[in-house]
């Protein structure tokens, strides 16, 4: 999932640094071209981008769908401008609805975006690979997601020496991400950031999501 920390997050810090900040974004816009990471929605309130990629790795979901090595599948990536603020003295209740409300609109228009690309009809799963900075975060976001469907998989410690270096980089961009922003926020483990695997079948995504009514974003009874 793209670079995004709350902590980087909220009104104008008077740690932050703007100019940096615009070089950070820009590269993080040429980024997502040369990755092909789309956004999907025109929605204001939609906080993920997509990038069609390939599996690395086989395993089944709870409703028996399967995934296989290089099958084509749905990455998410944090839409950064589009992420609710954190209010200065940290997250409310009322951020954490808005929060929720964003997730299941951005999970309302990926379902309509993927039902109206014929091009898409192979992809069965969506995942994402969440930022986490301790390991009681990282149940957190399990517990938090698995409220959408997603389920959590142990992130695979054995990882080849090119993506070792591919999360560093992003670790170093997410840093200087928090530093441009909010340079009082940057904590010392931002580093050392580990990955929360999450996936969601298609089936589950259609289910959940597809007949959401209007704007609200709210989750239908019963799903």
């Amino acid at each position: 999932m793209a670079v995004w920390d709350s902590a980087a997050q909220g009104a104008q810090s008077p740690h932050s640094h703007p100019w940096l900040a615009e070089l950070i974004f820009a590269l993080d816009s040429r980024l997502r071209r040369g990755h092909a990471i789309v956004e999907y929605s025109a929605h204001p309130s939609c906080i993920f981008r997509l990038e069609i990629g390939r599996a690395d790795r086989q395993l089944s979901l709870r409703d028996g769908t399967s995934l296989r090595p290089q099958q084509r599948i749905a990455e998410l990536h944090f839409w950064n401008e589009h992420i609710p603020p954190i209010p200065q003295n940290g997250a409310t209740i009322h951020w954490a609805r808005r929060m929720q409300k964003s997730i299941a609109i951005s999970l309302r228009e990926l379902a309509n975006f993927l039902s109206s690309r014929p091009d898409l009809r192979d992809i069965s799963v969506i995942c994402a690979d969440v930022p986490s900075g301790t390991k009681a975060q990282s149940r957190q976001i399990a517990h938090i997601m698995a409220y959408y469907g997603f389920e959590t998989r142990n992130a695979d410690e054995r990882l080849p020496i090119r993506e070792r270096v591919h999360r560093f980089g992003q670790n170093v961009l997410i840093s200087l991400i928090v530093f441009a922003l909010n340079a009082a926020a940057l904590r010392l483990d931002t580093l050392n950031r580990v990955r929360v695997p999450i996936y969601l079948s298609r089936r589950t995504l259609e289910r959940k999501f597809a007949n959401l009514d209007g704007p609200s974003g709210e989750v239908a009874e019963g799903s």
